[in-house]
């Protein structure tokens, strides 16, 4: 599968440098995990998964465990005495319920995922608004995922060049992978020190 996506993705590159010959093409790479791991307050994120994990979606589990033991007894109990409409309804709901039981782990992963997603919203816009006035300011024509080319230049890295617009920590090791391939770090303003307090 690697090869087939390797041979797809030179193709592509092949064709792209043979389609813009007259334009001038500028490629980078981005990769969105990189950039959102980097993100002051991130941790948070995970925090409130897993309250939510257990605040939320553990009560609603066992509010459904509740609700299908207690229809489940009624209809157990009334079955006999019900109408056949409303017998037909009762056991759906109880299938439906039970399904839902079953299948909770799929359901809370699902869950989990878009509750993720939302509480990743404001990081997210923060990284897209930055990597759009990358592409525009530096004139970048065609952007890939990081890992769809073998390597690519460190210095048309745009989860780096976004972590530095954003001011966030590069780690160490990046950091020299720059120096030693000769690109400059971009240079964060340096803290500014208190005003000493005035005398008199």
């Amino acid at each position: 599968m690697k090869k087939v996506l390797f041979v797809c993705a030179a193709i592509i590159a092949s064709l792209l440098f043979t389609n813009h010959t007259n334009a001038q093409m500028k490629i980078g790479t981005f990769d969105e995990e990189s950039v959102l791991g980097l993100m002051p307050d991130i941790d948070k994120v995970s925090a409130a998964l897993q309250s939510y994990a257990k605040d939320s979606l553990q009560v609603d589990y066992e509010y459904n465990v509740t609700e299908f033991n207690r229809r489940d007894s009624i209809y157990k109990k009334d079955s006999a005495s019900m109408p056949a409409r409303a017998r037909e309804q009762a056991v759906k709901e109880l299938n439906q319920l039970k399904y839902k039981l079953l299948n909770w782990q799929q359901y809370q992963q699902q869950a989990v995922q878009a509750k993720q997603e939302e509480l990743l919203v404001p990081f997210k816009q923060k990284i897209y608004a930055s990597l759009e006035k990358i592409i525009r300011e530096q004139k970048y024509s065609h952007i890939f995922r990081s890992d769809a080319l073998l390597k690519s230049p460190i210095g048309d890295n745009l989860s780096i060049k976004v972590a530095q617009d954003l001011k966030l920590n590069l780690p160490k090791e990046v950091l020299e992978e720059l120096k030693n391939q000769g690109v400059a770090p971009a240079t964060t303003a340096p803290a500014t020190k208190p005003a000493a307090p005035k005398k008199g």
